[in-house]
């Protein structure tokens, strides 16, 4: 029994080490053939396959239309979207909202147009987020108290330079809203086209009155001729505050001014804020003039029509100041020149 170990171990130790290497050689080879042969008769049966699919007419004219996958890809996603909105959209455009997200839509819009009020985006989500429901339906409420109102409601009208035949106004006599619009458009580089759609508010119908809203307020910029600059749209965002009771212009009337340079808020606070206040409240409702009917009206007439007078020359306000800098500019240069000289 001891002898056993003792004969095998003899053998190992009498075996060459150059068989032991070539054994251990051929063996890698003999692994290494298996490898290469298994992967060889996948490739062949694979294209076997494949050439037999071709024989029968499998492969040939079998194309994949790539739109159609993107396409259906995409209509995949928005399907996965819309399951996690709370509604279906009401309107085409129409964005619904949790309550939550309508919140930190009016905080973050809230912000930034505070700091950034040249950013129109900023302003356009700030006044959906603040086109609140009972805001909306007392609008609606006061429109469906008047006859044109009414008629409003029932023709939809969009505010658009094809829907204005814009070159035609300015075949209009001078002296006509229609006129003055087209004038005052050019002057300030704006269009009808430039409204933003209304994307956040559910209500079909409450959607189309803020739209109306929107649409309709470069008609009051052109009316009492305010240009587009940070003291003329809080002007008449405190107009249609004081008018129609838009929260987000009540808010602009309120907070915009504190951005303002002392000079800018002595003129509002001095002028411009209390002629928006009192016309506001005492004009006819803004929001139930058929605008696109009365553009053949003389100025002075549909401003009688509606209870406006027309505010202090803001542009001519503002020239007189840039004048009145630059010539004490000067002033003081030429002073410092002659006391340098003596």
């Amino acid at each position: 029994m001891t002898r056993q170990p003792q004969l095998l171990l003899g053998k190992v130790r009498s075996l060459n080490p150059l068989t032991i290497v070539s054994t251990q050689s051929h063996r890698g080879f003999v692994t290494t053939a298996l490898i290469t042969a298994t992967l060889a008769d996948l490739l062949a049966g694979k294209q076997a396959t494949m050439a037999n699919s071709m024989e029968r007419g499998e492969l040939h004219n079998k194309t994949i239309d790539y739109k159609l996958e993107r396409e259906e890809r995409v209509q995949r996603r928005i399907n996965n979207l819309k399951d996690t909105r709370p509604m279906t959209p009401n309107y085409e455009g129409h964005i619904p909202l949790y309550t939550t997200e309508k919140v930190l839509l009016f905080a973050i819009s809230g912000i930034r147009s505070f700091f950034h009020p040249e950013n129109g985006l900023n302003i356009v989500q700030l006044g959906e987020a603040t086109a609140w429901p009972m805001f909306l339906e007392s609008l609606k409420r006061t429109m469906l108290s008047d006859p044109t109102g009414r008629r409003i409601l029932r023709d939809r009208p969009n505010v658009t330079t094809q829907q204005l035949e814009m070159d035609h106004l300015a075949e209009y006599p001078e002296g006509t809203f229609g006129y003055q619009f087209y004038k005052w458009c050019k002057r300030e580089n704006v269009s009808p086209d430039t409204r933003a759609p209304v994307s956040y508010i559910d209500d079909p119908l409450h959607a189309y009155i803020f739209k109306r809203y929107r649409q309709c307020h470069d008609f009051y910029h052109a009316l009492n001729d305010m240009p587009i600059v940070i003291e003329g749209e809080i002007t008449v965002k405190a107009l249609e505050a004081a008018n129609m009771g838009v929260p987000m212009a009540t808010l602009g009337a309120i907070l915009a001014p504190l951005r303002l340079k002392p000079i800018q808020r002595k003129r509002l606070y001095d002028m411009y804020l209390p002629w928006a206040a009192r016309t506001g409240f005492t004009c006819k409702p803004l929001i139930n003039v058929y605008w696109e009917e009365v553009l053949a009206m003389d100025c002075n007439e549909l401003r009688k029509e509606l209870g406006i007078t027309l505010p202090p020359d803001l542009r001519n306000m503002r020239t007189e100041r840039r004048e009145k800098i630059h010539r004490l500019n000067l002033k003081y240069k030429k002073l410092k020149e002659e006391s340098n000289f003596a």
